[in-house]
């Protein structure tokens, strides 16, 4: 192993190796190091008795077909990495409202509506989705991976001003955030709180603290007459796999089970890392797709202290409770892929336990579990107190009884489906915030940055220690497989530089 190389990545989620994949592809020597024993970060898959388990992201769209504007597909299409999906067109929600089939897609939502409100109700919504139309386009129109860290943004926005004169009405709209809009123009409660669902599926926060480009961007994808949401053939692992293929093809490489202890800064300047082991690596350009407080921790006492002082004081989302299953399948028929239950809207959607998820991809992808079973992923959105866990020693009795008693939550929901669930099982895994923490080194177990979008961007890429780079759910546009793909291009575009860039752009028709 050479002990000097361009680029150094510390950390394999998403958007580390977008970033790692685009330097590669610029030519760039590049290296990942990644502390678990697999890449991917939350989106990392594993196995046990034949079941492949996914750990993070479930929802994923535009990945089945291209134009794209998601910045994953994007980058996937220009390491020419092609990707299998399935696509399917509706999900169930468990709402206080009653048991609900949801299309994908405006006019299947829009009966749905309709039927379980009434036709003033659908026609309010139709009035909101024909708003949101033009901020969709006006935010499709400035793609994430036309954009470049720093000043040069402005650049940016001038180089493409002709594309972007006429969505210059609708463009106001994009920063910010979507709770106002939705203030503005949705005065129906079930509407308003499904709203409220969706962001704080996508963002770990509510309408009221959710970029508003980003759900116009969402709602302008899942409301399109052919919409469908993407199911990636084996998982999220295969996305992860996809994409260190393409890092590999293009001379790059990751090296998992090296933990990273610090950062080494000789005059102000990154020049590398030295690994828990004792090994150092040098690199003229690094970059942390680590959380913003794991990033602060590597970094040597007295570093850039002013940044560091104001980083460390960002909030964090709440954590997550996991249940991982293994189970009989048989005269289980007509089971959905994904299942949302909300308790009571009353209590809000980021209370505590007031939110379930799951996630059945053998329904899709039966080589996902050994024939006749199917495997399930349940999590609890960013809605668990760490304050629960922060003093519990993962593993002992106390520690086994809170597990099992915070769980519960996603027995009674399943239950409500399959009745004998707890019979049919033949492996059942459950998780903490302290699991999260552990296995994927994230502070608190937390989602990610709880930044409102009320308040401001996220923070961008750059730092003001020179050659030092962040990337993923603590850095522009935030959380959620989209933005930390596009921060990954962001980082990988200040690297590489404007020329690469545009040539990028300009293969991909952007």
């Amino acid at each position: 192993m050479k002990h000097k190389v361009d680029v150094v990545v510390i950390g394999s989620g998403i958007g580390g190796l977008c970033c790692a994949a685009v330097c590669a592809r610029a030519g760039r020597e590049v290296l990942v190091l990644e502390a678990h024993s697999q890449p991917g970060g939350a989106a990392h898959g594993f196995q046990r008795q034949g079941y492949h388990f996914e750990s993070g992201p479930s929802l994923w769209s535009g990945l089945a077909r291209w134009p794209s504007n998601n910045p994953l597909a994007q980058i996937l299409r220009a390491l020419d990495q092609p990707l299998e999906v399935i696509p399917y067109s509706n999900w169930d929600v468990l709402l206080p409202e009653g048991d609900l089939r949801v299309p994908v897609g405006r006019s299947g939502f829009e009966a749905v509506v309709r039927d379980l409100r009434g036709s003033a109700v659908m026609e309010e919504w139709q009035r909101f989705s024909d708003l949101l139309q033009p901020i969709a386009a006006a935010a499709n129109a400035l793609p994430l991976l036309a954009l470049r860290p720093g000043l040069d943004a402005m650049a940016q926005l001038l180089e493409r001003g002709p594309q972007l004169f006429r969505h210059l009405p609708a463009m106001r709209h994009l920063s910010g955030a979507f709770g106002p809009l939705v203030d503005r123009h949705l005065q129906d409660p079930f509407l308003r709180h499904w709203v409220d669902l969706l962001c704080f599926l996508i963002s770990g926060m509510p309408m009221g603290d959710t970029n508003a480009a980003a759900m116009a961007t969402l709602f302008g994808d899942w409301f399109d007459p052919e919409a469908s949401l993407d199911y990636p053939v084996g998982g999220s692992a295969a996305v992860v796999d996809a994409l260190v293929q393409g890092l590999k093809r293009h001379g790059g490489a990751v090296r998992t089970q090296a933990r990273v202890e610090r950062i080494l800064l000789e005059d102000g300047r990154a020049v590398g890392v030295r690994l828990q082991d004792g090994e150092s690596i040098h690199a003229d350009q690094l970059v942390s797709n680590a959380d913003i407080w794991s990033t602060l921790a590597l970094l040597p006492e007295g570093a850039a202290s002013a940044w560091r002082h104001d980083r460390a004081g960002t909030p964090a989302c709440n954590g997550f409770l996991h249940l991982h299953l293994g189970f009989d399948a048989s005269g289980l028929d007509d089971l959905p892929i994904h299942t949302v239950w909300v308790d009571d809207w009353q209590r809000g959607i980021a209370a505590e336990r007031n939110a379930v998820v799951l996630s059945v991809p053998s329904v899709l992808d039966p080589n996902m579990a050994p024939p006749g079973r199917h495997v399930l992923h349940g999590y609890t959105p960013a809605s668990e107190p760490w304050d629960l866990w922060r003093d519990v020693e993962r593993g002992s009795e106390a520690y086994n009884a809170l597990k099992q008693e915070r769980c519960g939550v996603f027995w009674s929901v399943l239950e409500r489906k399959i009745p004998d669930i707890r019979d049919r099982c033949e492996l059942v895994m459950e998780g903490t915030p302290l699991t999260h923490r552990h296995y994927l080194n994230v502070h608190q177990g937390s989602y990610g940055p709880a930044l409102s979008a009320a308040g401001g961007l996220f923070p961008g890429v750059t730092t003001p220690i020179h050659d030092l780079w962040l990337c993923g759910a603590s850095t522009f546009p935030g959380i959620g497989i989209p933005p930390v793909a596009a921060s990954g291009a962001l980082a990988a575009h200040g690297i590489v530089g404007r020329q690469v860039q545009r040539s990028l752009l300009k293969e991909l028709g952007l």
